[in-house]
């Protein structure tokens, strides 16, 4: 069975591409270029990862405090002798909205920084991959 690890793969693509000559490139630094690729595709995929588990918490808190407070007011409607449907109503529905809006735009901006995270990542490794090209170009005049 053929190995599947990142260091086993790319080792066979080394000895695949080192076996062509081509005149005026340096194929060690096309194949540096590419291992930068892979390790900026990989550490996208992993701050990707890092950031939907961060969503995944933060989901996991707004559902915890929602049923802490949901319990809460079952339990002081019930102490003071009145059905829960029958405390301000109005009042219930203000908090409920304004504490769904907090959460939704909390969850917004998690999920914002973890796919900014991620494309950062790879931006610069485009602007590094642009300064490599353009440093292989002036080389070559």
């Amino acid at each position: 069975m053929e190995s599947t690890q990142p260091s086993s793969l790319f080792a066979e693509y080394t000895n695949v591409i080192g076996q062509f000559k081509l005149p005026r490139i340096d194929i060690a630094t096309v194949l540096e270029w590419r291992r930068k690729d892979i390790d900026a595709l990989t550490e996208a995929g992993t701050t990707a990862v890092a950031g939907m588990q961060s969503l995944a918490r933060k989901r996991s808190e707004i559902l915890h405090t929602t049923m802490t407070g949901i319990q809460s007011l079952v339990a002081r409607s019930t102490a003071s002798g009145r059905e829960p449907a029958a405390a301000n109503p109005a009042a219930l529905v203000q908090e409920a909205l304004e504490k769904t809006l907090t959460d939704v735009q909390e969850l917004a901006d998690t999920a914002y920084r973890a796919q900014s995270d991620s494309f950062a990542v790879v931006t610069r490794r485009v602007a590094e991959h642009v300064e490599e090209w353009k440093a292989l170009l002036q080389h070559r005049k």
